[in-house]
């Protein structure tokens, strides 16, 4: 039975062969802890932990590949950055289209002391810069927002945003889980200060896997989550404070950061253009398939050059729960109902307690894929407007 997967937004499948073969072949062949014996198993390693670290920092146009670190996914990185820099008076601004796994951080230090404004987007999720302007105050200290939104695919002014926050020495965080390999960016040139990643999304990783972007001389203004073997100045008894150790504690995943690494470099061989250029067509496709459909109502800008290929959709009278299980049951086409972690951002677009259907398409997905999916949501639809 051929699966059509349309989950890429909440994980990406399926994964590059060069991914999985570089997993295996460190199972079989390496399989040592890094950094923490003088065997030859142990330094290749540590070997596969610094390739990767510079394919990335490649990847995003950062310099020193000392500035990447490893975490097991995007919401790790996203809690080492709130809960190591904030303190109590500590003022942020962030966006109504944010996912949890910045909120819940965010709402938890709310109850120690720091002060939140939560700029309101629209209900096409778009965000105008000059509202984060407004919203800066003396005691800002972080601006926090995700790159593109997880729920409708709508890509945030992040440049703009960015020169605001470096014209008043605010440091500027992007939460990138949804568009790290599929959308071009480069934090030197776009005055990024911190970007959060995960693996297993548009890096075609394993799941697992993640990291943080820190530029440099920022590291200081963080307090580490962790502390705990490095394989590092293990003569002492305090944590090191040197990057990217600072941060890393404890036996890293280095069979994901294998695979990682491998499905980084594919990445970098296929083009984030053309990984784009693709995915944006994709989704052109099928908006211009469904928009016209009675009873479908899509969320979210339709211009595809403003959002990556991730779209909401509901039809008239149905719950999204049902809709999504006919689709896998009748159709095999996998998708995802409900609020997505995220839902200020369906509180914003209306969508709200219910949630949408979300279609996440990626590099692997096809035109007929597509036409395939618009003449299933045609069906359902029909059948619905038949029962009414």
């Amino acid at each position: 039975m051929k699966y059509i997967y349309f989950d890429n937004a909440a994980t990406s499948w399926p994964k590059p062969t060069c991914m999985i073969e570089a997993m295996v072949d460190f199972n079989n062949n390496i399989g040592a802890n890094p950094g923490r014996s003088a065997h030859r198993l142990s330094i290749e390693a540590a070997r596969i932990l610094f390739n990767t670290r510079e394919l990335m920092a490649s990847l995003i146009g950062a310099k020193d590949p000392d500035t990447i670190i490893f975490t097991r996914n995007a919401t790790k990185g996203l809690n080492i950055l709130i809960h190591g820099l904030l303190k109590p008076g500590d003022h942020v601004i962030t966006t109504s289209m944010e996912h949890n796994s910045v909120m819940r951080p965010l709402r938890s230090k709310e109850k120690e002391g720091i002060e939140i404004t939560v700029i309101k987007s629209s209900s096409e999720g778009e965000l105008d810069p000059k509202d984060v302007l407004k919203a800066i105050k003396k005691n800002t200290t972080l601006i926090i927002t995700t790159h593109a939104s997880n729920v409708v695919g709508t890509i945030m002014p992040i440049d703009e945003i960015a020169k605001i926050a470096r014209e008043r020495d605010i440091i500027y965080c992007i939460d990138g889980a949804q568009t790290v390999g599929s959308v071009n960016i480069q934090v030197k040139e776009q005055l990024i200060d911190i970007l959060v990643f995960t693996g297993h999304k548009s890096l075609y990783g394993p799941q697992g896997t993640g990291g943080i972007y820190l530029k440099k001389g920022l590291e200081k203004r963080i307090k580490p989550l962790e502390q705990g073997g490095t394989g590092s100045r293990s003569e002492y008894e305090e944590h090191p404070d040197f990057m990217p150790d600072r941060f890393e504690s404890g036996t890293p995943n280095t069979i994901g950061i294998a695979g990682l690494g491998a499905s980084i470099d594919y990445i970098k061989t296929l083009g984030v253009e053309n990984i784009r250029k693709k995915e944006m067509h994709l989704t052109k496709l099928f908006l211009d398939a469904v928009t016209s459909i009675k009873g479908v109502k899509v969320y979210g800008v339709n211009d595809v050059n403003k959002k990556i290929p991730v779209v909401s959709f509901n039809i008239k009278g149905m719950m999204p729960s049902d809709i999504s299980y006919i689709l896998d049951r009748e159709f095999n086409i996998m998708s995802r109902p409900g609020l997505h972690c995220a839902p200020s951002a369906h509180r914003t677009i209306g969508s709200f307690p219910e949630g949408t259907v979300r279609f996440g398409f990626g590099m692997f997905n096809t035109e007929e894929e597509i036409k395939i999916a618009a003449e299933a949501i045609e069906k359902i639809a029909l059948g619905q407007k038949k029962k009414q």
